[in-house]
């Protein structure tokens, strides 16, 4: 069997939104100090929808991968489904992860919603902060 779906390198070999979005409306930066892994997402929103989303990545395939699926899967839709996107749809969208590459699915979903919290501030929207619990803290 292979380690990796054919998904996964589909979105590995030819990612897609990669770049940068210069007047972003939101921008999340992510990164796993154990693995090395860092996601940028920058989001362009419209009336509450993300009409355009870019990533860049320094990480692993599956970094990379993750991240090119997340942005897929959010693009066009509003804001509140965004929010809602986990990392387990992130990997299953994807035809699964392996078990030791699953943290790069968690940080394609903390980096979108770094990014949509950034938006928020950055815009003086009002929101509620249990939406963006802090992954970090115990």
């Amino acid at each position: 069997m292979a380690l990796y779906s054919e998904k996964v390198m589909d979105h590995f070999t030819n990612p897609r939104n990669v770049g940068k979005i210069e007047d972003a409306d939101g921008v999340g930066e992510v990164g796993n100090a154990k693995c090395g892994d860092i996601m940028k997402i920058y989001l362009k929103i419209e009336n509450d929808i993300i009409v355009d989303v870019k990533f860049n990545t320094f990480g692993c395939g599956s970094a990379i991968a993750s991240s090119s699926m997340a942005t897929e899967l959010i693009k066009g839709k509003p804001i509140s489904q965004a929010l809602e996107l986990t990392n387990k749809a992130v990997a299953e969208a994807l035809d699964g992860l392996p078990a030791h590459k699953m943290h790069c699915s968690v940080l394609a979903e903390e980096a979108i919603r770094s990014a949509i919290k950034n938006y928020y501030d950055t815009h003086g929207i009002a929101y509620d902060k249990a939406q963006f619990p802090d992954p970090h803290e115990d």
